[in-house]
């Protein structure tokens, strides 16, 4: 069966056809293909995406550069046999581009909206399956290489929308008794982000569970460390009020299960 284009944005940029990946050009073409992707169909115009790609400086030839880049992709584009190609067109008010999604992002929507549903519904262990097929699309950072403030600002978002995916995840594993795997994966995130305090607490709560009460209160020492040091502020109240009922070992920090046996 022939296919169109797939195209791929949670890491480098990359279109494939049938498997088979597709050359888009230089890193500022691809920067003008991401940046038009990442609209879904909506006309862009010629100044939002010159600012977008370039920023606030561009140099004084990006017209051409511009024009360069969009006839380079409709080449590209044009050198697929089969499927429907994706079409980069001028409406009057922007270039957009059509018969285009962004295939990984949708799947990891997909997947996300569904682990919701089975979370809601009590069931962990699909809803933590889901979220690691979500997270397994990851290929490095998002839009991972292209430059321009637009694809910066996304990606930056996208870091964001990943890590809070990853904390739902291992709050869901915590809450399935998983503590000693989650120690070691907590541990590995919790030396990435030092100032997530949310990470911080998770550790904590795995450790305590896991029998570690003493390395418990040295994972938010250690943070509230990091934290005067970077911020000059104390950790946030919920870590505090963390740390405050793990000190007087408060029965409902254990799980349900081990209250009812």
């Amino acid at each position: 069966m022939t296919e169109g284009l797939r195209f791929e944005l949670l890491g480098p940029l990359r279109a494939l056809h049938n498997g088979t990946e597709v050359p888009l050009g230089p890193p500022r073409q691809r920067a003008v293909l991401a940046v038009l992707l990442l609209q879904e169909g909506r006309p862009m115009s010629y100044d939002a995406l010159v600012g977008a790609v370039w920023g606030d400086e561009p140099p004084s030839h990006v017209r051409n550069l511009a024009q360069k880049y969009v006839s380079g992709l409709r080449r590209a584009f044009a050198a697929v046999d089969g499927g429907p190609a994706p079409e980069l067109v001028w409406t009057g008010s922007g270039y957009r581009l059509e018969n285009a999604r962004i295939d990984d992002l949708a799947e990891r929507r997909t997947l996300l909206r569904e682990a919701l549903i089975a979370r809601e519904s009590g069931d962990l262990r699909r809803a933590g399956a889901l979220a690691r097929e979500a997270e397994a699309l990851w290929r490095g950072e998002f839009a991972e290489g292209l430059a321009g403030p637009y694809l910066a600002g996304e990606r930056r978002r996208w870091a964001e929308k990943r890590l809070m995916v990853l904390e739902a995840r291992l709050e869901g594993d915590l809450e399935l008794g998983r503590y000693r795997e989650c120690v070691h994966e907590l541990a590995r995130q919790v030396e990435e982000h030092p100032l997530r305090e949310r990470l911080v607490g998770l550790l904590m709560l795995a450790l305590y569970r896991s029998g570690r009460p003493s390395d418990a209160l040295l994972a938010y020492e250690e943070a509230r460390s990091r934290i005067a040091e970077e911020r000059g502020s104390d950790p946030g109240p919920a870590l505090r009020d963390l740390q405050e009922r793990i000190l007087r070992q408060d029965p409902s920090l254990l799980p349900a299960s081990a209250l009812a046996s």
